[in-house]
């Protein structure tokens, strides 16, 4: 079986309409997306103060 190194793209008509990765590269891609997802919802999250009370006074009510 011949490993793939490089992205086989796939035409139809002499377009390009896909393409064929290893899924490695697939998987990496998805992870990176996923990455971006996330540190955009936390640039837009609200930045709330939050206010904490010791477990003992918390323990002692």
């Amino acid at each position: 079986m011949k490993l793939m190194t490089m992205p086989e793209v796939v035409t139809r008509k002499g377009k390009p309409v896909s393409v064929i990765v290893p899924i490695r590269d697939y998987l990496e891609l998805v992870e990176r997306s996923e990455d971006l997802v996330d540190v955009s919802w936390l640039q837009k999250a609200p930045r709330l103060s939050y206010s904490f009370r010791p477990l003992e006074r918390y323990l002692r009510k």
